[in-house]
């Protein structure tokens, strides 16, 4: 296994929070209104995912354990023993594996964008899915820039979704080994993601779950400032 050291912009002081960003963006891209809104009481930790921007590497089979491997060297390489953990999406995802292979270095997770359960219809939205990333590729605008953000070669990214069987369902399905406090959000326009408003509460005591009217899979771009105030206050009441 190669493991990445992430490259990673640090913003603010305090206590350590990392952002794990979506697919296709990179820790400077994406949470811009929440790396804004707690630099002032947070270090801001915001890492480029393997493959996703800076952190340049060609290596991306077994992707949300190798990247879990890959924040826990990034870590100790910014000499972090523990940080509170913010993802959504993919991000979410590879936060959720290092939480579960790492809980004493992880201060609280909080999750938005991640499926409790693979859904009836999970071939139908994966094809659906598949059609859209080829679009993307043969859209020359969208194409130079992702090129510009992640150098030449990003469609590789792509491919990681292109299998039927990519998302980790055995990760997202069984939460009862977390043992830090965790908050769940999700946008009302996800029926699939707002199930485990339902779901997950049944595993883990120390669990908080919000939906957020208004919004959808990318709960924290679509209502940022409602995110962030709930974050926030998640935040203080696991102090």
């Amino acid at each position: 296994m190669l493991v990445v050291i992430l490259h990673t912009e640090v913003l603010g002081n305090g206590e350590p929070m990392l952002f794990l960003h979506t697919a296709l963006q990179t820790g400077i891209t994406d949470f811009e209104y929440q790396r804004e809104y707690f630099k002032s009481a947070y270090t801001v930790i915001l890492p480029d995912l393997r493959g996703h921007g800076k952190s340049v590497t060609n290596e991306l089979s077994d992707f949300f354990s190798n990247s879990a491997e890959d924040i826990r060297d990034t870590l100790d390489h910014l000499g972090l023993q523990s940080v509170h953990i913010v993802g959504c999406s993919v991000g979410a995802l590879v936060g959720l594996a290092f939480s579960k292979r790492y809980p004493q270095r992880v201060k609280t997770l909080t999750l938005s964008g991640i499926l409790p359960e693979q859904p009836a219809n999970w071939l139908e939205l994966h094809k659906a899915e598949v059609a859209r990333q080829s679009a993307i590729v043969q859209n020359e605008q969208v194409t130079a820039y992702f090129n510009f953000l992640h150098g030449e070669g990003w469609e590789q990214l792509l491919e990681i979704g292109e299998n039927a069987g990519w998302y980790p369902f055995e990760e997202t399905r069984d939460l009862t080994g977390l043992t830090m406090p965790v908050l769940y959000m999700v946008g009302e326009g996800n029926a699939a993601e707002v199930k485990g408003v339902m779901i997950y509460p049944e595993m883990i005591a120390d669990l908080h779950v919000s939906v957020v009217p208004f919004a959808s899979h990318l709960v924290h771009a679509e209502q940022a400032e409602v995110y962030s105030r709930l974050l926030e206050q998640f935040l203080e009441r696991s102090k």
